[in-house]
């Protein structure tokens, strides 16, 4: 599992992609539910699983974001 902690939304998914993990969801890490629309405009704040953690690439990951400046 890639640590993609501190990536612009797009490069996270893209790593996480490349690696192999295709099952990603995101979230805004701010709780106000916004959609994340321009993902190279927001910064992932926290990961599920965490980065360096072994599991299968079928794994769900989550990316909580908030956006660049927040």
């Amino acid at each position: 599992m890639p640590n993609v902690v501190g990536l612009n939304h797009q490069l996270a998914q893209d790593t996480m992609q490349a690696a192999g993990f295709y099952y990603l969801t995101e979230q805004d890490a701010t709780g106000q539910g916004r959609l994340l629309i321009n993902d190279r405009n927001w910064v992932v704040v926290t990961q599920e699983p965490k980065g360096g953690t072994r599991v299968p690439t079928d794994t769900k990951i989550v990316l909580r974001s908030k956006k660049i400046g927040e």
